[in-house]
């Protein structure tokens, strides 16, 4: 690259971060401005309110997370997704070896429902759902992020017709010739976790699933569903393969896990995919 556009690259570079830093200040002073107005237009600042808390917990806190971010936090494999504001999210605690046919196979032979991608009508959908308690089997997942991508794919199991209640794990498919730490191959690695109830994040005040903090019941509950109904399917465990900790998510509920994780072999079921 010769030194010009080297020059060029560098303050598009420049030009980018000040226009993001800027935006966020901005969207700062206007949460500001909004939330200072509220007192004084009496039941009509009922509805500023509103307006204050939708501007900060979807504009002003989410960019101020992503400035962070993409400053302190690693940006290579540490075993955490990351959420769309750039905060540690969910820890990997399960991987998988095998096709992508095998993968839906073993996972609807063991009775789970893939999840839905999230768009306008499934967002609203799962909204009413959760609202009036009924039953979305195939509710959407927020989206997280590993390799720099959002999840392949979801799966889940509601509890009792509840859509605020679910097991659930989410897919991401490893790059090709990409190795474990250790260096053990793997094609699939995933994120379970039990929602619990729904309620407010603690970093960026949205509305959000809240999950049980023992991740490591879901992992198992995930592994155990799929040895239960798969019998060409096999699992090894890589004992420590991250340091057992206590910790939160990107929406600020507890996490902890000894830290083992578990390899489904699923390279021995048929080929024939059973997605829906």
């Amino acid at each position: 690259m010769d030194p010009v556009q080297r020059s060029r690259v560098s303050l598009t570079a420049v030009l980018d971060e000040f226009f993001f830093v800027y935006a966020g200040l901005a969207a700062i002073w206007l949460a500001w401005l909004v939330l200072t107005e509220t007192f004084s237009f009496g039941w009509f600042g009922i509805l500023f309110l509103v307006a204050f808390w939708g501007l900060l917990a979807y504009l002003v806190l989410p960019r101020l997370h992503r400035i962070l971010t993409t400053i302190y936090v690693p940006d290579y494999f540490i075993a955490r997704t990351r959420t769309s504001d750039g905060l540690l999210g969910d820890p990997i605690n399960l991987s998988a070896r095998g096709s992508e046919a095998q993968l839906h196979r073993a996972m609807t032979q063991a009775g789970w429902i893939l999840a839905d991608p999230v768009t306008l009508r499934s967002s609203w959908l799962i909204i009413t759902s959760t609202l009036t308690r009924r039953s979305y089997e195939r509710a959407p997942v927020s989206p997280l992020l590993l390799f720099g991508r959002i999840q392949d794919f979801a799966y889940q199991q509601e509890v009792a017709g509840n859509p605020a209640k679910r097991h659930h794990v989410r897919f991401w498919r490893t790059p090709d010739g990409w190795l474990l730490p250790g260096g053990a191959r793997v094609d699939w690695l995933a994120a379970g976790t039990f929602d619990r109830a729904v309620g407010f994040s603690l970093f960026t005040l949205q509305i959000t699933h809240k999950i049980d903090a023992d991740i490591d019941v879901e992992r198992d509950h995930v592994v155990a569903t799929v040895i239960g109904a798969n019998d060409a399917a096999g699992v090894e465990l890589l004992a420590d393969f991250s340091t057992g900790y206590h910790s939160r998510n990107g929406g600020g509920d507890s996490i902890r896990t000894d830290g083992d994780l578990p390899i489904l072999d699923l390279r021995g079921l048929p080929e024939g995919a059973t997605r829906d």
